[in-house]
């Protein structure tokens, strides 16, 4: 039976389940019935035990992310070029761990093994306050990395377990979940940062080793998921032998670069390139997460299919191009004219990520084979991880270096991605079609 198959039974079976479930969560009404009913809460404890877990996660990284280099750079004194090198390795490094990693969420349990790589990831990072040297910087923070992507890997097979029947919905609910979670953490980074003393830096990163920690004991409260039976004729790296998949990975990857075009290109366009003001770099920003938290879900609506899927990510291109047309037309523009034409860029270029990371959930989780899911997701984990290196000086030489053809040249870089995938969606459904497993 394959992926789809099973999700149509699991909806037959789930939605009666589902309201069960929530009934007995929420006995006659009250505010848990009345948050569920508008969907801020998820409706079983699974799911809500699974977002607690993900929220408190995202607070100790959003913590990290915001103030790890003034760490490294103002208390720990390490130069700024070394500590550069020692993320970007790390976090290529770390890459590594995905898919061997996931097959053994598969083989012994999503739970167990998410549990363990997250209380890793909170001693490496805990490790980091004795860091005092470039060497010992690399060691940790490769320790941490293989861990997180071990985490994200052995989270996807878990997210398609608690989440069903529409673990594509759940996840986008998550992800609005994250960029709160996100902006929590980045606001109390900024605290510590105002403070700027060694004391301030040391407990900013133990509060992240705490999050951690405390994910791990939500995460253990979550029933365990039983491994699914493996058939006979699959091989062991059967995601490594999928070429559509590792293809589909691959565009993915380029497409996931969109991500880095609101918080690392445009702020350098904004300054550099037009006449708007400093203050409209934060608020382009504020409204790309305020329009990802309020309309994550409700893009995924009507994608429950793998080709829905593929549709809709075509549509995330065009709209790519539309938006990088539009900041490409603010360069040289008097000030007010900026702003409104990049506020619309914004608006189009959310539009398509919501799209994407819609389709994007869909297709990691739908073309992969139900007892392969944690190999699958260390897989796909590995594109979007790439895209995250090779982002920043791939649109620093496109987008800033070229100027405005720059941006038009992205823009049609998203669109025959675009253009693609749909074509890639189908492979895999007839390559899947005619094999067994």
């Amino acid at each position: 039976m394959d992926t789809s198959e099973q999700r149509r039974h699991n909806e037959r079976d789930g939605h009666a389940g589902r309201a069960e479930a929530a009934a007995g969560e929420a006995p006659g009404g009250g505010l848990p019935a009345w948050l569920v009913a508008r969907g801020l809460i998820p409706e079983t404890g699974p799911k809500r035990l699974l977002a607690a877990a993900t929220f408190i996660n995202m607070i100790g990284k959003g913590l990290f992310m915001a103030g790890a280099a003034l760490f490294f750079t103002r208390s720990v004194g390490i130069p700024v070029a070394q500590v550069g090198l020692a993320l970007g390795a790390a976090a290529l490094i770390g890459l590594v761990a995905g898919i061997p990693v996931g097959h053994l969420a598969d083989r012994r349990g999503p739970r167990e093994v998410y549990r363990i790589a997250v209380v890793v990831q909170a001693l490496a990072v805990a490790a980091l306050v004795f860091v005092h040297t470039f060497p010992w910087l690399i060691a940790a923070m490769c320790v941490a990395e293989l861990a997180n992507s071990a985490g994200t890997a052995a989270r996807g097979p878990l997210t398609r377990a608690v989440g069903a029947p529409n673990p594509t919905r759940y996840r986008s609910y998550l992800r609005a979940l994250n960029n709160i979670a996100a902006g929590c953490g980045a606001l109390a980074a900024g605290v510590v940062v105002q403070l700027d003393t060694r004391t301030a830096y040391v407990s900013l990163v133990l509060g992240n080793a705490v999050a951690f920690l405390v994910c791990a004991a939500i995460a253990s409260r979550i029933p365990p998921v039983p491994p699914v039976n493996v058939p006979e004729e699959s091989g062991r790296w059967l995601a490594l032998k999928d070429k559509p998949y590792v293809v589909l990975t691959a565009l993915d990857g380029i497409m996931s670069i969109q991500t880095q075009v609101l918080i690392f290109a445009l702020p350098l366009w904004i300054i550099g390139h037009t006449e708007a003001p400093r203050w409209f770099v934060g608020a382009s920003v504020a409204v790309n997460t305020a329009l990802v938290v309020c309309l994550q879900v409700r893009a995924s609506r009507g994608i429950d299919s793998n080709r829905a899927a593929g549709r809709v990510v075509r549509r995330a291109g065009v709209a790519f191009l539309f938006a990088t047309a539009l900041i490409a037309a603010a360069g040289g523009a008097p000030g007010w004219v900026a702003v409104v034409v990049v506020a619309l860029g914004v608006v189009v270029h959310t539009v398509g990520e919501l799209w994407h990371t819609a389709a994007s959930f869909e297709l990691s989780f739908g073309l992969a084979p139900a007892h392969a899911q944690g190999q699958y997701s260390g897989l796909y984990g590995i594109g979007q991880g790439l895209s995250n290196a090779i982002g920043p000086p791939l649109l620093g030489l496109v987008c800033i270096g070229w100027g405005e053809p720059g941006w038009l040249v992205m823009g049609a870089l998203f669109l025959v991605v675009g253009q693609l995938m749909p074509h890639v969606v189908n492979w895999s459904d007839r390559t899947r079609a005619h094999t067994p497993g």
